[in-house]
């Protein structure tokens, strides 16, 4: 079995080898494990699930001593870019990043296949979902929850008119969560009512053996709706309508899940409206599981924007309830699955929900008022709606009358909802009323399967007719391979392998090697301008296929920021890189803990004729984060310090060390200072016991001990990277207690 090292890149090559006989470990859904009261650096959470083995913590998690407490709530993120080889490398970031649900979005082509289809295309806006490419992952996930010390659940959607048959397939494969909605099928890919149903009822079936959780599209409606927050009633009666039946085949209501989308976002009042409607939802569906994902109708190509609505939106997940916290990245505004967009939804996920860990601890929702009248009146309005669908006689004939999708909220009607006929759409006249005597020797079958006239020992398990079906034995499976000999993964590694077997290195935000950078522009001038201003300068830069992919008026006349996208033509070779040693960092505890035991003084000041004083302040003063605040006692000289005022002073104040700041560089001053202090030091007799340390942002460490001085510090430095050297040269030097 292959290992992943955290070290090494994943090795796709490697992954796709004996893929053909590769079984999933484990099938079904897992969630979080609970850990009430977990401690962490001292604090105590309420709402935390276990630690992962292996992760990428927050960026200030550095404050705390590199802790990374994960939330309750399982965490989605999307992939799909296209090149499922590129889609595991994503996984794997994401999953440190701390996801655990990856979405594998597949093209909207593919709902109108009407059976599996093989080989793996490269798919554009999602990916052509093949057993390969699933087998594929569930492998690669397989290894990656092993890395992180997790399970990963995998997912994909059982819609289209192939749906049965990718339902077999992911029971098959070790799928864990599926989309599987009828309505969708119907409202959104024009398939036929009754064949979309049959469908569901099989599908269902299926998901319910293999114990995969099922998550509903009623949110659909969010993003079609002409105004989203009008249909808040009838995404009630859509998910009840799933619900309903998908209890009805056999489904486990806690294998059920909402897909809840908060209506609208800002500039609308965006909590008055959502909130009320995430109450209503959970009041009326408390059985079920909350899927709780942000609204994509209104997201542009703003990291910002989308960010402060993916928090607002997990304000209410916080506040009501949420099993599931999906993440969505600004990809749908800039058409392009970004790695990175993965990672920071994640990340943001992560950061708001640990934020406001044990919030209804703290407030609670109010009983009376606003929030509660709203909420009761659009539950009130949803059970008109399904009153009057009833009335209509019953879910086919409305949806024949427009009832879904109107702009107008219920009672009122604009006519402008979406059509379908019950003899129309896809697949129409394709469902056929079984044969008195029809069988079929297979697990998870939906209807009356007449086994008891075949073998009545069978007729809890048909397929032992046959040793089996393809879910009880799967060397019954066939597997095939990619078909086309042009558009295949076998093709796409071998374009990109001397970025894969060497230190070639190439920018890339989608696939390996594809170039693709981002440069951050403000241009003086008005939108229309500063766009095709911006692509020219991209030119300019040598940049190839340049794009705009975001603009934003920071005044109408005065100035514009661009983003744009273009790819670079050349490579880096890493071996050819000079990479000067990384500032060691000790944890401010480690820090302040010796210091503590190990009084320590250091004399500090600007040489020769600099007047530059920031730097050093920075570096020195405890409201910058200097290293004041390890109880480091700090005699500051001020600016133009004559070497020989230095050493005295450190003399005088039996100081441990000198720090010195130097800006000026001309004739290579800085340098010369340095080895003049080293030497004045020598000649007054205390250079072995005073650590000499010099810094300025033309500084460079090796150049700097060249002149006999402990270390040089340049651009970038913070007083953490000060202190650590301190207190490892005076452990050196035998001072630890």
């Amino acid at each position: 079995m292959m290992k992943l090292n955290p070290n090494e890149k994943l090795d796709i090559r490697e992954l796709m080898k004996d893929i053909k006989n590769y079984k999933p470990k484990r099938r079904g859904w897992t969630w979080r494990k609970h850990e009430p009261n977990l401690l962490m650096n001292g604090y105590k959470y309420s709402e935390i699930s276990t630690p992962l083995k292996n992760s990428v913590p927050l960026p200030a998690a550095k404050y705390f001593n590199g802790i990374d407490p994960q939330p309750l709530s399982v965490i989605t993120t999307e992939i799909a870019s296209g090149r499922f080889e590129d889609d595991i490398r994503r996984m794997r970031m994401a999953a440190w990043h701390g996801a655990d649900h990856i979405m594998v979005i597949r093209t909207a082509g593919q709902s109108h296949f009407d059976g599996l289809i093989e080989g793996s295309p490269q798919g554009v806006g999602g990916i052509p979902v093949t057993r390969k490419q699933v087998r594929l992952q569930r492998k690669a996930l397989d290894l990656i929850e092993e890395e992180v010390g997790r399970p990963i659940n995998y997912h994909s959607y059982v819609s289209g008119v192939a749906g049965p048959d990718i339902a077999v397939m992911f029971a098959e494969e070790g799928v864990n969560g599926a989309h599987q909605d009828p309505q969708y099928n119907i409202l959104y890919r024009n398939i036929n009512m009754v064949r979309s149903f049959v469908d569901a009822a099989e599908s269902k079936k299926i998901m319910e053996w293999a114990d995969i959780l099922q998550i509903d599209g009623a949110h659909n409606a969010n993003a079609t709706a002409r105004d989203a927050w009008k249909v808040m009633p009838e995404l009630l009666v859509q998910h009840a309508i799933n619900c309903v039946f998908s209890t009805k085949v056999g489904m486990k209501k806690e294998n059920i899940a909402l897909s809840t989308v908060p209506p609208t976002a800002v500039p609308a009042p965006d909590l008055k409206i959502n909130l009320p409607y995430a109450v209503a939802l959970r009041e009326f569906f408390s059985e079920y599981k909350m899927r709780a994902q942000m609204n994509t109708k209104y997201m542009e190509s703003s990291t910002r924007e989308a960010t402060v609505t993916h928090v607002l939106n997990m304000l209410i997940s916080k506040l009501t309830s949420a099993d599931i916290q999906s993440t969505i990245t600004p990809d749908e505004g800039r058409n392009v699955p970004w790695h990175m967009y993965n990672v920071e939804a994640c990340d943001t996920a992560k950061q708001a929900l640990v934020g406001m860990d044990g919030l209804l601890e703290m407030v609670e929702l109010k009983n009376e008022g606003y929030l509660r009248d709203k909420s009761r009146e659009i539950k009130e309005r949803a059970i008109l709606f399904l009153e009057e669908m009833l009335e209509n006689g019953g879910y086919f004939e409305s949806v024949e009358k427009g009832f879904f999708i109107d702009s107008g909220i219920y009672p009122e009607r604009n006519g402008d909802g979406i059509v379908r006929k019950i003899d129309g759409g896809v697949g129409v006249n394709t469902v056929y009323v079984r044969d008195e005597d029809y069988f079929a020797p297979v697990t998870a079958h939906f209807g009356n399967n007449n086994i008891a006239q075949y073998n009545k020992d069978s007729v809890n398990c048909p397929s032992d007719l046959i040793g089996g079906s393809t879910f009880e034995d799967s060397d019954k499976i066939i597997f095939i391979d990619e078909l086309d000999e042009n558009d295949n993964v076998y093709n796409r590694l071998d374009e990109t392998e001397k970025y894969r077997l060497s230190n070639l290195v190439k920018p890339e935000v989608e696939w390996l090697g594809d170039g693709t950078v981002v440069v951050d522009l403000v241009l003086p001038t008005e939108k229309r301008h500063a766009e095709f201003a911006a692509i020219e300068i991209g030119k300019k830069m040598n940049l190839s296929d340049v794009e705009v992919i975001h603009r934003e008026i920071l005044h109408q006349s005065e100035a514009t920021r661009i983003q744009i996208k273009g790819r670079v033509n050349f490579d880096i070779d890493l071996n050819e890189l000079v990479i000067p040693e990384e500032p060691e960092e000790m944890s401010d505890d480690e820090i302040r803990n010796f210091v503590k035991e190990n009084q320590m003084k250091i004399v500090a000041g600007t040489v020769g004729e600099d007047e530059h004083s920031v730097g050093m302040r920075e570096i020195i003063d405890i409201k910058h984060g200097g290293i004041e605040k390890y109880g480091i006692d700090c005699v500051y000289l001020g600016t133009s310090v004559p070497i020989e005022k230095l050493v005295d002073a450190a003399i005088e104040a039996n100081a441990d060390a000198i720090l010195a700041s130097t800006i000026i560089s001309h004739d290579d001053i800085h340098y010369k200072s340095m080895k003049k202090l080293h030497e004045y030091a020598i000649e007054k007799g205390v250079r072995d016991k005073l650590i000499i340390i010099f810094g300025g942002t033309q500084v460079n460490n090796e150049l700097a001990k060249n002149q006999g001085v402990d270390a040089g510090f340049g651009r970038g430095t913070k007083g953490i990277h000060v202190a650590t050297l301190l207190v490892k040269r005076k452990q050196e030097l035998g001072y630890e207690n």
